[in-house]
């Protein structure tokens, strides 16, 4: 292959990063449909990036805008099965690489994205992961399509249309997807019975319920964030407790029924942030007392059926009656009986009770849910739940004897994987998790978000009403079929940890990967929900991976999780093991081979980890692409400068040249930095992005040397360097955005200002994050704020003051550009214009260009 790479020279990073953020917040990404993974990478980015890293740097400026706007046409989701697009790109490839297929590895490979497209670019690809529902999806991904999914001709039945062509593991698929469901109706079918008039029960709305504390009342109190059943445009249908006694019952008012009572609101929920009111007494109850109360027993109930009229679309509700109770029940006494006789045959506890996360596990597992006395994954299921997902489990355990007779073992064995992924795919609206969403009127996956959230008011749904969350095996063939037009070749899919690879010295031509980032997402935590019932259907099959109680989590490379004697802490062993990896993966590419590692972690402190990890693996940076592969829509993206992208980082393993003093790196750095940052600005790359960019050009240059040291012997290490970095590319971006002119004639503080404004807007930010920024203006963050000036501090973050959020009172003698500015935008606003004019006059403004660039520029 070329010696550089156009990813290392070139990345369309703005047209790319809109493409992977539209996949993202469309759900257009074929394999989300397939398995549920978190973080899981667009395939947008991975196709650019992969197809960018394996063909040469550009020749010249025409050869540079031809490649990139290729690149932007090849990302495109219209574009995934593009045969005119994926050939060009697939003979690029073989060209840059002596006429063979490269070798591709991802060690990280999670939820196969990155595979996925390394495949589809013809590539002789190679994946693992450590964790086995990981490596089942891989295998679902990367193996079976390909293995089994050709199409053959067969005689059409109808004698029309003569032969046609068809594709058997999508037919059998379905059939099998399909005879699961059918067997499962026949059992269970009852405990979800139609209304006398035809309409189907969709679901079923739950809240849960503890006793009001208050001796003199003792009420039951429905613990719900809000009454609103329904609140949207279309409907709006509230829940109104009614109380005889200390039981409560409900009626529904709004849109079908009786007008909201004008006494009731029903935004006033009951629980809030763990603090319960009792909505009969007042009387309100601790989050220590809700705790202790739900730990010692549960109790929910039944408010409220969602069903859809026979020969309708639109949904409608009703409040739970006496027939429902009883079908409750009902499948309440035969869950006694199955789970008897199925342990016997099973061999294994059928509702799983294998343990739930550790209250100190991980904020987004073990925060919530053990504290209020859930201790297995079987709890997060109600009775009928359970039932229902026995009785699945038993129905995908009878398929591999059917089909066995008649099939391949392993073609057998593919075909329950994907049926327990339709299984899969129903349990993440089949637990208490379960989320109701007034606004959307539908149920919503236990992981729409990358966490486990106990829900008060929690819905229910109903397998067979073939609505959202129920049996339906439609997207994952979809997802399957989509694969299979590609066209691709045959991964090898493996469990391994990447700190201890099997494969041979110098075999790899590129290693593209998106490792664990420090402590976001607790991977093995979450995919626990999905073992244990993985476990109880396909666990037989694929005993290799089921052969612990739990997902592996010792050598699992995070911050999180309780770490062996010999480290400090969390962030010491994910450094130690970050680093065995990228020793790895140094070891495993061959001598010009390229690693693109995806990264995203928004603190200081994780940049200098990674690249000090990095420099002691002997892989050395030599570009950073930022690239926007998160949904828009986070909840706190408005409010704090959370970072939105995920940093594509290009290394190489390097021969080194000794040791250098950093007197010397300081200026060939400068003078590399000049080139790389005219590039990166022509780019169109701007904000805390630039930046970024920056770094991963600045360590090509300090990874030369096996060392560097300052005059006094010091080791140089990565925050040193950044900080000289982000200094150098502060100066640059200042000349840029005040268009070249008046850079030097501006304050450190009005520095700061128009940077933070560029970088973060309006946003909240980490106060690490801000101090860095401020040292690289020359200014100490600690003695600037909340004195008169815009800087304030508020708890772990700083915030800059813009003129709505001063008064002209604090701006009295001040001569800061800043200061003046927002002062005259004040008198401005207040149509104070003589003051404005004399404001103006007095301070010298006035006359000074500069201010009136870095207004405009603001």
């Amino acid at each position: 292959m070329s010696e550089r790479r156009f990813i290392e020279e070139s990345f369309p990073v703005k047209e790319v990063s809109k493409i992977a953020s539209k996949e993202k917040n469309s759900h257009q990404n074929t394999l989300s449909a397939l398995h549920t993974w978190w973080s899981r990478k667009p395939l947008a980015s991975s196709r650019a990036t992969a197809y960018a890293a394996l063909v040469p740097e550009p020749k010249d400026v025409d050869d540079l805008n031809a490649r990139r706007n290729f690149i932007i046409e090849l990302s495109k989701w219209e574009n995934s099965n593009n045969r005119e697009l994926l050939d060009k790109a697939r003979k690029d490839i073989l060209k840059a690489n002596d006429g063979q297929p490269p070798k591709v590895l991802d060690p990280f490979g999670g939820g196969g994205s990155i595979p996925l497209e390394a495949l589809r670019l013809g590539c002789e690809t190679y994946t693992g992961d450590l964790n086995p529902v990981a490596v089942l999806i891989q295998k679902a991904t990367l193996e079976y399509p390909q293995k089994y999914g050709s199409t053959v001709t067969r005689e059409s039945k109808s004698i029309m249309f003569g032969k046609k062509k068809v594709n058997p593991l999508l037919e059998d698929i379905k059939k099998c997807a399909n005879w699961v469901l059918q067997e499962a109706k026949k059992e269970i079918d009852r405990f979800y019975p139609i209304d006398p008039d035809g309409s189907i029960p969709v679901g079923y709305y739950w809240m849960r319920i503890v006793k009001c504390q208050n001796p003199s009342c003792n009420a039951e109190i429905p613990l719900t964030p809000t009454w609103w059943l329904v609140n949207n445009r279309r409907y709006r249908i509230s829940i109104k407790p009614v109380y005889s006694g200390k039981e409560v019952s409900f009626v529904l008012e709004g849109t079908g029924f009786e007008e909201i009572s004008a006494d009731f609101d029903p935004t006033a929920g009951t629980v809030s942030r763990g603090v319960v009111v009792c909505p009969k007494c007042g009387s309100v109850m601790s989050s220590q007392t809700l705790k202790q109360l739900y730990q010692s027993g549960k109790h929910c109930q039944k408010i409220a059926v969602v069903i859809l009229r026979n020969g309708h679309s639109a949904t409608k509700f009703r409040l739970a009656m006496e027939r429902d109770t009883n079908a409750y029940e009902e499948a309440c006494e035969l869950l006694k009986e199955k789970t008897r006789i199925v342990r016997a045959k099973w061999g294994i506890e059928p509702v799983p009770d294998e343990p739930l996360p550790p209250k100190d596990s991980h904020r987004a597992v073990g925060s919530q849910i053990p504290l209020y006395g859930f201790s297995t994954w079987g709890d997060l299921f109600n009775e009928r739940q359970k039932l229902a997902a026995i009785v699945f489990s038993g129905k995908i355990r009878s398929l591999i004897s059917s089909f066995e007779e008649e099939n391949d073992p392993e073609y057998a064995k593919a075909l329950s994987l994907y049926v327990s992924f339709v299984l899969n795919r129903m349990l993440v609206y089949l637990s208490t998790l379960t989320r109701w969403r007034s606004d959307h009127a539908s149920f919503e996956s236990a992981f729409n978000r990358q966490t486990l959230t106990l829900i008060w008011n929690f819905g229910e749904i109903n397998p067979f009403s073939q609505q959202r969350g129920g049996w339906n095996s439609e997207a994952i063939i979809k997802s399957i079929a989509d694969i299979i037009k590609s066209n691709l070749g045959h991964a090898t899919v493996s469990q391994n940890s990447a700190t201890e690879l099997t494969y041979r010295n110098d075999t790899f031509d590129a290693v593209i990967t998106d490792p664990p980032y420090y402590d976001n997402v607790p991977y093995s935590y979450l995919s626990d929900f999905f073992y244990v019932w993985l476990k109880r259907s396909v666990g037989d099959l694929y005993p290799e991976f089921f052969s612990t109680s739990l997902t592996p989590k010792k050598s699992e490379i995070a911050a999180y999780q309780k770490v062996p004697k010999e480290f400090r802490n969390g962030k010491e062993f994910f450094e130690v093991m970050l680093k065995k990896a990228f020793l790895e993966t140094r070891r495993i590419l061959k001598p010009n081979g390229l690693a693109v590692i995806v990264y995203a972690h928004k603190t200081t402190e994780g940049w200098e980890t990674l690249i000090n990890s990095l420099l002691d693996s002997g892989l050395v940076m030599t570009a950073a692409w930022p690239m926007n592969t998160e949904m828009t829509s986070r909840s706190n993206s408005m409010e704090t400068a959370s970072l939105a992208s995920s940093i594509y980082i290009i290394a190489r393993k390097v021969n080194r040249s000794g040791i250098a003093f950093y007197n010397e790196v300081r200026e060939e750095l400068k003078k590399h930095l000049d080139r790389k940052l005219d590039r990166l600005w022509a780019e169109g790359i701007g904000g805390g992005d630039f930046f970024i960019a920056a770094i991963g050009s600045a360590i090509e240059i300090f990874g030369k040397y096996e060392k560097v040291m300052d005059l006094q012997g010091n080791i140089i290490r990565a925050d040193r360097l950044l900080e000289d970095v982000r200094t150098i590319a502060t100066d640059y971006a200042i000349r840029q955005i005040l268009h070249n002119g008046f850079a030097s004639e501006i304050s450190d503080k009005t520095r700061l200002y128009v940077l933070w404004r560029w970088n973060y807007g309006d946003a909240k930010v980490p106060f690490d994050e801000a101090r860095k920024l401020a040292q690289s203006c020359g200014l100490d963050l600690s003695l600037e704020w909340n004195g008169k000036g815009f800087i304030r501090k508020e708890k772990e973050f700083v915030r800059l003051l813009g003129p709505q959020d001063r008064k002209l009172k604090e701006l009295e003698d001040t001569h800061e550009l800043i200061d003046v500015l927002h002062k005259t935008l004040l008198l401005w606003e207040s149509s104070k214009r003589d003051e404005l004019l004399q404001l103006l006059s007095d301070s010298g403004f006035g006359k000074n260009d500069a201010f009136y660039r870095v207004a405009q520029a603001i």
